[in-house]
């Protein structure tokens, strides 16, 4: 089957079409969501599926299984496409049967969140663009305006995580909404237990998503109790009361503490021990994108943007990518005169790199490093050294942060923000990006042995190791 790669609309059915079989068919699949560049499928039985075939699937970049979950490596823009053709494939099928069993549960609580970025992401550029229009004294009579636009979301988005756990979770979204509504509500400053007042906000993103979760378990065991004629008015009544109270006097305060107790680890990683801790967080990101365990990670980069402002674990995450372009652009220089086995290799490379500069990694993770094997590693070290960069300036008082999750790369420049003002701010990031660049691309270029590893991949033809890739 001929599949167009980019095509906006036209090839995104056939290629849903196309990978549906490859999974076991609509019987098959349990669920069915996407992150920013993932088909993130549930297969009942993991076994009926042909992995091979699917790497091998234009169109496809990649295959990742972990966790239970399928995850198909489309790329961004394309997952969106290929995700609303593969659900109206499988929803008749999935429709009839309850598709959450405990194993979902990490997945789940990843779909919670993922569904925000697109706003977190628009907010934070809008803030960002407000931010510099208020220090350079422009446009006052739009900035107020700005501000309201840019600051309403995230002042709003514990309402938005409950109803998206709800939704993720088998209850009434509207419900869960309702009762991550109080989290924010200004009445409860009025609110008082053993003589503690609360504040509006308190426990934020983590006391929304446990509100929403206990009104999930508080719907499904009232509407299994109550007369179906009655169902209409007691369900939702005793939801929200039980769920509500709940909230106020045990939620609110738990998931306060828990909130304050991540933002001031992150802060005391940081700040005590920066360069060690970049270096661990950089070197290691790269295995955790390869496995799709980073999305494990949006929970508190959401929890400290709530807080703080910005998520100041997101820019040295972000260093791994520019470890993966500085390997990448290593390959793509020591194959120059390989006419033989290096042009397709080189082919991938130009055709991925714009995006890894922007901070979509998975093209040349699935297309380049990983296959080739060792510059994986060689691009984990130059992640490492952009960390520990970026590390060691926390550990002297300049914190880097950013105030929306999903771009890195160059496309996070818009979203920083930190204590020493942006120009500083922006200074150190590019300052970790150019470290990640060189070592990636020194380490790759002395011991990646890419002639070695291309060989071997690219003689095994258009089905094997590195063909899949290339095509």
């Amino acid at each position: 089957m001929s599949i167009p790669k980019d095509s906006a609309g036209v090839g995104a059915h056939e290629l849903a079409a196309a990978i549906l079989p490859l999974v076991g068919g609509p019987a098959n699949v349990t669920s069915v969501t996407h992150c920013m560049t993932r088909l993130r499928l549930c297969l009942a039985a993991p076994s009926r599926a042909d992995g091979d075939a699917l790497r091998a699937l234009p169109g496809v970049l990649g295959l990742v299984v972990a966790d239970g979950t399928w995850q198909v490596v489309l790329g961004p823009g394309v997952v969106t496409r290929v995700t609303e053709e593969f659900e109206r494939l499988t929803a008749p099928e999935r429709r009839g049967r309850d598709a959450t069993p405990f194993k979902t549960t990490f997945r789940r609580l990843a779909a919670v969140f993922v569904p925000l970025i697109p706003a977190l992401i628009g907010c934070g550029i809008l803030a960002g663009i407000n931010g510099l229009l208020v220090n350079a004294g422009l446009l006052p009579g739009l900035t107020p305006a700005l501000a309201a636009v840019a600051s309403a979301f995230m002042a709003l988005i514990p309402v938005f995580v409950g109803h998206n756990t709800a939704k993720e979770f088998g209850g009434t979204p509207v419900l869960g909404g309702a009762v991550a509504a109080i989290v924010v509500f200004p009445g409860v400053a009025k609110v008082t237990a053993s003589g503690v007042h609360l504040s509006p906000g308190q426990g934020g993103v983590l006391g929304a998503l446990a509100a929403a979760l206990l009104a999930t378990r508080v719907e499904r065991w009232v509407r299994g109790r109550v007369p179906d004629a009655l169902d209409v008015l007691l369900t939702p009544t005793l939801t929200v009361l039980v769920a509500g109270l709940g909230t106020l006097y045990g939620i609110m305060y738990a998931a306060g503490a828990v909130s304050s107790a991540i933002g001031t680890a992150a802060n005391w990683l940081l700040a005590t021990t920066g360069a060690v801790a970049g270096l661990a967080l950089g070197g290691l990101f790269l295995p955790l994108v390869m496995l799709g365990l980073h999305q494990a990670l949006i929970p508190i980069h959401t929890t400290l943007i709530d807080q703080q402002g910005y998520t100041v674990l997101l820019p040295v995450l972000a260093m791994a990518g520019a470890g993966q372009v500085g390997a990448a652009v290593a390959v793509y220089v020591r194959l120059r005169h390989d006419t033989s086995l290096g042009t397709s290799l080189r082919t991938t490379i130009r055709s991925a790199l714009p995006a890894g500069l922007l901070g979509v990694g998975e093209p040349l993770i699935y297309g380049v490093s990983l296959p080739l094997g060792r510059p994986f590693l060689t691009a984990c070290a130059g992640g490492a050294a952009g960390g520990a960069f970026i590390g060691f300036f926390a550990m002297l008082g300049d914190r880097v942060g950013a105030t929306a999750i999903g771009p890195s790369g160059w496309a996070l420049f818009p979203l920083l923000a930190g204590n020493r003002g942006l120009g500083v701010t922006a200074a150190i990031y590019a300052g970790g990006l150019l470290t990640g660049y060189a070592v990636g691309f020194a380490a790759t270029y002395a011991f990646g042995g890419v002639r070695r590893a291309a060989a071997a991949g690219l003689r095994t033809g258009p089905e094997g190791r590195m063909g899949r890739w290339s095509s």
